[in-house]
Order: C-alpha cells, then structure tokens, then sequence
C-alpha cells in the first residue's frame, strides 16, 4: 500500500560556508553507521539547510524533534519550502488546555481531568500518521509529544476501508463500515470525522482533511466519486479511489472491547482485595465504584472519561512493557530496528525534555493509584522512558549551537557549522558593570542610551533580565522615556506572543524586555543590540549555554552587538566570550579569503493579511480584502472566507497564521450571535 517517492530539495540556493563540508560528513557518518552525530551550527548557519540537503541524500523517512510548539511549525514550514512536492507533516500535542487528572493527598483534593482538544492539530496527528503508513517520502516535525502512547498502528492501518468507483456495496453496509470507523453520522455541516446520508449518495469527510468525499451510488455500486471543497462547495476533482482510515487512533475489536472488559474486571478484583488486606477500605470502596461506572459506560457506549488510562487492557501489551507512540507508525527493518532518520533541534534543550516526561508521569500516577483513584495498569499509559525513546529512533543527528553533555558524550562525531555564507560574523561583546560608578549612570540608564542610539538607526533592541518583574518594570521604565517597548515572558499567551514579536519586528515596539524567551529558535534580524542584564549571576539563565543562545539572537544583524552588565567576569562569560570570539575569528578569516562583505539578512513578515495558495482552491489567489462594510453586508460569507484563508494557512503550514485566523472567525461568530 506504501507509495514509493523520492525527496526532492527545492531551493534557489546551494550549499556554502560550512555546509558543504557538514553534509558531506555527516552523510558519510549515517553511511558507515553511526547512530548518533552532532551538528554544532551557530545561529544564522543554515542548520535547517543542512538537514534538508542530508535527507535528500539519505532518502529516508525523517523524525525532527522540537521542544516547543511554535518552533516546531517554525522548522515545518521551513523544510515543507523545501520539499513541496513530499510530505512535510506537523504532529503536536492536540490541548489547548490540559489540566492532568491529580490527587493531592496533604489537602485530600482530587483534581478531575480537563482538556480542551483542538480540532485541526487533531486532523494534522491523522494526517501524519496516515502519511507515514501510505509514502514513503515523509518528514514529520513534532514536539515532544510525539513519545506519549498512541494506538497501535497494526490495528489502525487493518481496520482502513479503500473506496472505489463501481465497488458493489449497498448504501446501508458502506454506513455500517463508517461506523465501525468511529464516523459519527450528522445531518448538519461537516467536519473531519463525520458523514451524513443525502439521498443516493453519503458524504463524508476524512479525517486528515477538510474535503468532502461525495459517493453517488446506482443500487448497490458505488457510481460516481467527487471530491468537494467543503466551503464553496464546488466540485474539484472525480477520482476512482481513495482510502479512509479510522477517525481515531486508537481502535479495538469487539473482541478486544470485550477481552478488555474480562481483564479490567479481574484486575479491579485483586486491586479490592490488596486494599481490604492492607485495611484501606475507603480506597477500595472508591476503586470498585469508579472503575464499575466505567466499565458500564464502555460496554453501553463504547467509551468513558479517562478511557486511556485503561489503554493497556485494549492493546494487549503486558504490564510494564513501553505504549505504541508516533515512533511505532515510522518504517521499521525485518530484524525490528528503525529505518528512519532522527533530527533532534535545538538538542541541549529538548534531549533534557525527553528524558524527564516519564518521572512527572510515573509520580502523578502512583499516587492516584495508591488511593484508589486508578487501577495499577493506568500506570502503563505514559510515555516512553529516555531508554526507550532511544531504541526505538532510528540514526540520530543533534542540531544546536551550544550541544549538552549527553550530545558531546554519546556522538561518533561532532561536526562543526560556524562559517555562515552570509558572511554575517558573531557580535561584538562589550562588557560594562552593572552599579553607577562616576560618570557611568548604571546598567538600566546605560542600556537606555544605548538603545535610543539603535532606534534612531531604524534596527531593534532586546533586554533580557533574570525575572519576569523585572521585565515588566524595565518596561514600563523604557515606555516612560519615550521608547516603544513591550515585555515578553511565560505567562504571554502563545498567540499574543506571536503578535508582539510580528509587531516587534514591523517597528510597532523598538524594544522586547524578555527573561528566557529570546533564545533558541527566534529569528529576528531586525535586531541590532541586546542587552543582558545582571549577566555574572551564574545559574541557568546565565549559563554558559544561555549566554551564547542568548548573544547569538543578534548575529543575523550586520552591526549586531551584546553589552553583558557585570561587576565580576564568572567562568560562564569568560567560556562564553571566547567561544563567540573563536566563531568571529574563522568567520573574518573566511570572508577575508572569498572577498565576502557581510550584509544583514532579510527575511520576510508574515502578516495574516496575505493570500496563501491551495492547491486545491485556485480561487484562493484572488481573494479580496475585505473590511468592516463586508461584514456587516453579508456577514457568513465574510466568515466563510476567513476560514478559506484559515485553510489555505494549515494547507501550507503556517500554523501562526491559521490559530490567529481562528481566533478572528470566533470573535466574528460571537459578534454575530450578539447581535
């Protein structure tokens, strides 16, 4: 059923600077087996680059790890720029609110589980998976998520339903198969996951996707099958076939639904029995109501709140023994080992991330069971231990400026990317103290005057400080001398984060006072100075590692420089200085070589104002601007064109875009239900 392609690299640039010889290396590395190499390429190298120019080489299906959301769609939009005719999939957590079902036994509070799913992440998860099961030409760039249980990819690539034209199969038979599928049957609008019966034809929507499959049958031979956009409802193409795989990851039979139910059963009985032997007969009391009220929902309908904490029961894994994850649905060899590639980014971070999820898991979960929250099983939800992780990923390579100890300890070989081919060189450091002395005003007032001097030049400022009050005085302090100036930090919402840093870089502020947001995977070559203030209190935000993260979000800007405040020089300045001066020193060597004169890089705004191409919808290059006028006018076709926009943002990757467009169709439709 797999559908054997080539990747294909577009791109109107070829490999320089380092590249080349990091390619060639690291290729000739996966070659002759290592299974774990390091990429130490500085910021404005050309990683990403470099890693589409490898899985070209390598023609494998490739696993990019992020360690965050936005950085994630940031690299899918990136490599599906340069392999648009392969496929380019983002698989993130689908929450966009999760609050873990907790008990907290010091104030006796049980916390119940609350999500709140979001839609379209949930049919780009399809999407990847379904990818990975039918071509062979596939990269699939997620977070962190991606090592928590999924369903098991033998029993969801089984129960797929291929669909022909002149397939003979009644109309009411093709409604019980959909059914099966875990299709919900409606009668309003649909959506990924729904079908509705319309005379002599059913439509359907898959769930990877938002197109409409209309199959018109004569008797009982399926006649005619169109493809339909589910906006304009226009037709967009006849096929002969397609394949419908189910509308959730995990699936069962009915006889592993009712195998399921016997094991929950016996496993609920000796879970009573260890509690009334160790006297807790409250915890038992609670373990056989909860767990009998849902053993009632499943066998009615098939499902209750929680269900996945009973995930091992209806897999039929043993106790203890690691979930199915996104991992289990990429190739594997005859002998079981991986045959894909694994890109770990920014790896000092998110190397450190894997290998904690399983603790905080494992901690939540003993105590819900230990007081009869949970049966002991739900334990094996969860995600893959660091152990596990690594032998299930095919040869890894890490990707960072800065690698970890575990990066430099594990590789066969670190391969060095520091000469850009832009020619851009390291910024300059200057070191000043952080107290008044004499004529020196001090480190906030000096940061003032050095910013005021930035701006007039038209570039952008950064200051990052140690907490997040610290930032939100600065800036006010900076607003009150007159400089645009906004603060940044983990309690921003993601979306109003990504508006600030848009609006940051259109000049609408000069200046972003962060504590530890301006570091991996920001590209903002507007930016001209950063000030990194109190940078001699050792510790995590002035490490060694944050401090070169940190120095390196001003190398895209020809006249970049940092000014660390510091009254002491710590090791991490010291290894950090001399380490950014090393990188200055090859860069000004190599464009003395090849005549290179270094010139800031320019790098496009999104805006959610711009058209995007659909493949699908050639409408979509010329759709209109439209204002306050349209609305008011004909308010559901304004809507209806904002989710066509919407759309054609996911078709291409741009998530920032979509969840901003998103976030507009609702104000709309709240706005219209208010009226």
């Amino acid at each position: 059923m797999k559908t054997e392609r080539k990747f294909k690299l577009k791109s109107e640039f070829k490999p320089a600077g380092d590249q080349p010889g990091a390619i060639s290396a690291l290729v000739k590395g996966l070659k002759e087996g290592m299974n774990h190499q390091t990429l130490l390429g500085v910021t404005g190298s050309g990683k990403t680059f470099t890693v589409a120019n490898i899985i070209e080489k390598v023609q494998k299906p490739t696993l990019v790890i992020a360690h965050n959301k936005t950085l994630a769609a940031q690299l899918a939009q990136e490599y599906k720029e340069f392999f648009p005719d392969n496929a380019v999939h983002y698989f993130v957590s689908y929450y966009d609110y999760y609050q873990p079902e907790a008990y907290l036994p010091t104030t006796d509070t049980y916390i119940e589980k609350e999500a709140m799913i979001n839609d379209e992440i949930d049919r780009l998860r399809h999407a990847s998976t379904q990818a990975l099961l039918t071509r062979s030409d596939v990269i699939i760039v997620v977070s962190v998520s991606c090592i928590y249980g999924l369903g098991s990819p033998v029993e969801y690539e089984k129960v797929n339903l291929k669909i022909e034209k002149n397939q003979v199969i009644s109309r009411a038979d093709l409604i019980r198969k959909l059914v099966n599928l875990h299709f919900e049957r409606t009668n309003a609008d649909l959506e990924p996951g729904l079908f509705r019966a319309l005379g002599n034809a059913i439509e359907m929507m898959p769930v990877n996707e938002k197109l409409i499959y209309r199959l018109s049958f004569k008797e009982s031979v399926i006649d005619e099958i169109e493809v339909i956009d589910a906006i304009s409802r226009s037709v967009l193409e006849n096929v002969d076939n397609f394949f419908l795989f189910p509308a959730k990851h995990f699936i069962s039979t009915s006889e592993g639904v009712k195998s399921a139910l016997q094991t929950i059963e016996a496993e609920l009985k000796e879970q009573i029995k260890k509690f009334d032997k160790e006297g807790k007969l409250l915890e038992a009391e609670r373990i056989k109501r909860r767990t009998r009220y849902d053993l009632a929902l499943i066998r009615e309908v098939g499902y209750c709140n929680g269900i996945e904490n009973y995930s091992r029961h209806f897999s039929g894994k043993i106790e203890g023994e690691p979930p199915d994850s996104l991992l289990s649905y990429f190739p594997h060899k005859a002998d079981g080992s991986a045959d894909f590639l694994t890109i770990i980014d920014e790896s000092h971070v998110t190397v450190p991330q894997i290998g904690g999820m399983y603790a905080g898991d494992a901690s939540r979960k003993k105590t819900l069971i230990e007081h009869g929250f949970r049966l002991p099983s739900a334990k094996d939800n969860r995600p893959l231990k660091a152990e596990e992780f690594r032998e299930r990923v095919g040869q890894v390579i890490y990707t960072s400026a800065t690698p970890g100890e575990y990066e430099k300890k594990e590789s066969q070989q670190v391969v060095e990317q520091v000469i850009r081919p832009t020619g851009l060189i390291d910024p300059e450091i200057i070191i000043r103290p952080i107290v008044s002395k004499g004529k020196f005003l001090g480190q906030v007032k000096d940061f003032i005057n050095e910013a005021e001097a930035v701006i007039k030049r038209g570039n952008r400022v950064i200051a990052t400080t140690l907490t997040k009050k610290m930032a939100e005085d600065l800036s006010e302090y900076l607003k009150e001398r007159g400089v645009k100036a906004e603060y940044l930090h983990s309690d921003i919402e993601t979306l109003d984060r990504i508006r600030i840093l848009t609006e940051f870089r259109k000049g609408k502020f000069d200046c972003i006072v962060g504590v530890n947001l301006l570091r991996e995977g920001l590209d903002l070559p507007e930016v001209e100075l950063i000030g990194i203030l109190d940078a001699d209190k050792e510790g995590f935000l002035r490490s060694e590692t944050s401090l070169i993260q940190t120095i390196g979000r001003a190398a895209r800007n020809v006249l970049g420089h940092v000014i660390l405040y510091a009254d002491n020089m710590t090791g991490s300045m010291e290894r950090a200085i001399s380490e950014t001066n090393r990188r200055r020193a090859l860069q000004v060597a190599y464009n003395t070589k090849h005549g290179i004169t270094p010139k800031t890089i320019l790098k496009k705004i999104h805006d959610i104002t711009e058209t995007m191409e659909n493949k699908h919808s050639k409408t979509l290059k010329n759709l209109i601007e439209l204002d306050d006028k349209f609305f008011k006018k004909n308010p559901a076709k304004f809507i209806k064109e904002k989710e066509k926009q919407m759309n054609a943002a996911v078709k291409v990757l741009d998530f920032e875009t979509a969840a901003l467009l998103r976030d507009e169709i609702a104000m709309l439709q709240l706005s219209l239900r208010e009226r």
